[in-house]
């Protein structure tokens, strides 16, 4: 059982977007560790069952549900099915999200940009607008956009990826404001460099892992349990008067440079 009614989310229902690994995994674990009944989702299901299988070991309720975040349609089924099986949605966190391009944008293919744009900013626009009715009739809601850091500063080599959580910030902003007087509520989580499958081309590298250990007040990368608490925070009665705001959790690296960082 939670430890404080604050952060309790009994009875409620979450969804999970890239829910079978990383921070979207963590994330899943820990609302489910306080009550919530959770959907676990992405591509693959026997990923996703994994996750479940771990979550109702320790008492927890999840169930895993196949979606390709490209699809309009297989959202559609995510949220639908949501809905038929437990009744409706009250939480929704939108973790997963592609980045196919490395390098300066002047080389992305147009292609590329485009479906960037679509997986990344409009299928979270897609799943948030599909699930708020429900959340509007259940007398109110969480909506969790997983940002970036990366949404707040220039990149040489992430700077598509970058525009695309810039976008997230937008979104969650103008969903707020549209939605707030229904009761529901939607924020971002913008994560600095984290220890997961999807950022690994920049950890596993040495030199990388070196410097921005280095540029970090903290001096190390964070891991996928330690975003996971905030999402919780916000979906629960803790967050219930915040909104359209942008939570950073990176280790210091947006707040100044470190005294000894260029040393």
């Amino acid at each position: 059982m939670p430890s404080s009614s604050l952060f309790d989310l009994s009875g409620k229902v979450a969804i999970v977007t890239g829910g079978s690994r990383g921070i979207g995994r963590a994330i899943a674990e820990r609302m489910a560790e306080h009550g919530a009944k959770v959907v676990v989702s992405s591509r693959k299901l026997d990923a996703c069952q994994e996750v479940v299988d771990g979550i109702t070991a320790k008492g927890g309720e999840a169930v895993a549900m196949a979606c390709n975040i490209g699809r309009k349609p297989e959202l559609q089924a995510l949220a639908d099915e949501t809905i038929a099986r437990w009744g409706g949605v009250d939480i929704l966190v939108c973790n997963a999200a592609i980045n196919p391009h490395f390098g300066p944008a002047m080389g992305i293919p147009d292609e590329v940009f485009d479906k960037m744009m679509a997986t990344n900013i409009k299928s979270n626009m897609w799943l948030s607008h599909m699930c708020i009715p429900s959340m509007e009739a259940r007398g109110g809601g969480a909506i969790v956009i997983i940002s970036s850091i990366g949404g707040y500063r220039g990149s040489v080599n992430l700077g598509a990826y970058a525009i695309t959580k810039a976008a997230d910030l937008q979104l969650a902003r103008n969903l707020a404001c549209e939605w707030g007087p229904k009761n529901i509520r939607v924020n971002c989580i913008a994560p600095g460099l984290v220890r997961t499958d999807f950022a690994r081309a920049l950890w596993e590298d040495p030199v990388n892992y070196k410097k921005r250990t280095r540029d970090t007040p903290l001096k190390r990368i964070g891991e996928p349990d330690e975003i996971a608490g905030a999402a919780v925070f916000l979906a629960s009665p803790a967050g219930s008067f915040m909104t359209g705001q942008s939570m950073i959790i990176d280790g210091g690296v947006t707040c100044g440079v470190p005294a000894n960082a260029e040393e």
